[in-house]
Formats: C-alpha cells, structure tokens, sequence
C-alpha cells in the first residue's frame, strides 16, 4: 500500500493484508467490540454476489494497484476545492503503507454513531483525540502513536502472505454521510463525493465507483473489496 511520503526519511510500517479475519481481529483489539461489526470479503460486483454481503454495510473498502493513470486521476481530483461536509471523518495519511489502517480508521470514524465503542478503548480514545483536528492533524496524531504502531505491526504480521513494505497498491474507504457516497483516501487532500447514497444502498453504490476503477486497469488482477457490515444483533 504504496504512499507518497513527505520524505525519503518517512515513518514506513508493513502493510496491512486485504484479509478479514486479520482485520476483524485488528478492530477488537483496539475497542470495536465483537459483536457491533466485521469485515466481509466481497467476492464479486454483480448483484447476485452483493446480495450475498451481510447487511447492514457501513463502509466499504477497496484495495487497487496504484498505476500511473491512477496517479494522473488523483493529481486532476486534487485540482477539485469543493466542499465537503465536517460531518465527515477525514484524515491524511503520512505514513507509508499505512493506507489499511488509514482505511479501518475512515470507516470506523464516521459511523461513530451507530456503533459503540468500548470506552476507554484505543478507537475510542483515538476518535475522541481526533474529533476537532484537521486531516493533516490527525495523521499526525496517528504517525506519532506508538500503541497503534505496534498494533499495526502485529496485525500486518498475522497474514497469510509474508510481510514486505515493497508493494504497489492501496487501500481506500467508501462511506455515507449525510446522504452523500464519499471515497475517503488519505492520500488525497480532501473526501472525494461521488453523489446520493443511502446506508442501504452503499455497497451497490460504492460497487459501481469501484467498477469503473477496474475498468481503467485491465490488465491488473490485484483488487479486494471488503465490506465493513454491522452485526445484526447488535443494538447499539
């Protein structure tokens, strides 16, 4: 989960695997209680295999190669001041392949609401820290946290693939806010709107933004979608 790095002296941790059960045992650890949500694999984006996500999804993540044409997009979308709500949670990223963790982080952020966390925990602390600094702020705070530099190091150690920081592709998070489908990635300056959504109808949404990513990328086979879905019994 390649990044661009403020410098060649950059803060660089190994990346975090497109692995579920790697991130779900992520999450607890750091306070996402077990019975609130999970990461699901998504095997497909045709309408039978979305059906089969378990719902209700709170975020979607998407991992992709970073090819030039890719780069090219992003340097046009940072041309873009549009607004964006500060219902919103953003944050830079300023760490190299931290992009998983950046990603968990957006997706937990901004449905802070919806689910409780367990209260003194890390994600708890971490959101309450954050809550009135800016995107460069907050990575920031994340850069300089040595709790959530270890935990990252022994979650991107628990995969199934061995552990290297030479990569090439990297994760973003796909969330509704306010009724509106946003793409958060930290290494954009601002969230990037991709029009009206609803909580219902995120996945499919976010389905077809991701759609069109690997319609531009042919030739590549490296994409995962995982969606972060809240557990049904859970009441919070």
């Amino acid at each position: 989960m390649t990044t661009v790095s403020a410098s060649p002296a950059a803060k660089r941790w190994l990346p975090l695997e497109a692995n579920p059960d790697v991130m779900n045992q992520f999450l607890w650890g750091l306070g996402l209680p077990q019975d609130a949500a999970e990461c699901y694999d998504v095997y497909g984006l045709d309408e039978e295999l979305l059906a089969m996500v378990p719902q209700p999804v709170l975020a979607v993540l998407f991992l992709y190669p970073i090819t030039a044409q890719s780069e090219e997009e992003r340097l046009v979308q940072e041309t873009d001041e549009k607004e964006y709500s500060s219902d919103v949670y953003f944050m830079k990223q300023t760490v190299g392949n931290a992009c998983g963790t950046v990603g968990l982080l957006h997706a937990v952020g901004n449905i802070t609401s919806e689910i409780k966390l367990v209260d003194g925990s890390f994600l708890d602390r971490f959101f309450k820290s954050t809550a009135s600094l800016g995107p460069q702020e907050r990575a920031l705070f994340l850069e300089n946290d040595q709790e959530m530099e270890i935990a990252h190091s022994v979650a991107a150690t628990a995969g199934e693939t061995d552990a290297s920081d030479d990569v090439d592709t990297h994760f973003i998070c796909f969330s509704c806010v306010n009724g509106e489908l946003y793409e958060l990635d930290g290494r954009k300056s601002r969230p990037i709107s991709h029009g009206a959504s609803s909580p219902s109808s995120l996945l499919q949404d976010a389905a077809k933004v991701i759609q069109g990513m690997i319609q531009k990328n042919p030739q590549s086979l490296n994409f995962n979608v995982i969606a972060f879905s809240k557990k049904k019994g859970d009441t919070s």
